[in-house]
């Protein structure tokens, strides 16, 4: 959008922000199933512990690399039956944000859109591990952001 200045030259205005989904891809997986085919064996109740951590790393220009690692260990009792990770990632087109509009797109927005295919890979693995599939439950990457910045602020205010 422009604007005629008073010697009749335009002039740009606000850029607009703007948002595009280049590719979703799987970085890295893994798994691992140390106690198999002993595990098969034993009453299967499991305790699933999952690890979520998400980067992000500015590439040419306003593109984005962001990587959501998901984490999965599934123990009965005290013997681990199985780990599952899995680094969901994508590259992100994003400009025209001002910088917490920015940061929020790069730690909650982009994950959010990255869940469900790291959610579906990770099944995937357990599946063809033999094990009883294993839907994650959804993950409010928002709250996650909102309670990231309020620590931050913490610590900068004790600093």
């Amino acid at each position: 959008m422009t604007e005629q200045t008073a010697n009749g030259a335009a002039a740009a205005t606000e850029q607009e922000a703007q948002f595009s989904l280049q590719r979703i891809y799987v970085r890295d997986s893994s798994f691992e199933a140390p106690k198999a085919p002993q595990i098969f064996r034993q009453e299967w109740k499991p305790q699933v512990g999952l690890d979520l951590n998400t980067k992000h790393t500015q590439l040419e220009g306003d593109f984005h690399e962001v990587v959501l690692t998901l984490s999965v260990e599934v123990k009965v009792g005290d013997e681990v039956a199985f780990i599952a990770e899995v680094e969901q990632a994508g590259i992100f087109l994003i400009s025209g944000l001002e910088q917490g509009a920015m940061a929020h797109t790069l730690g909650a927005f982009c994950p959010n859109i990255l869940f469900p295919y790291a959610r579906e890979n990770i099944d995937n693995l357990v599946v063809k591990g033999s094990f009883p599939a294993l839907m994650l439950q959804p993950v409010n990457f928002d709250a996650l952001f909102a309670q990231e910045m309020a620590r931050q602020q913490q610590v900068a205010g004790n600093a």
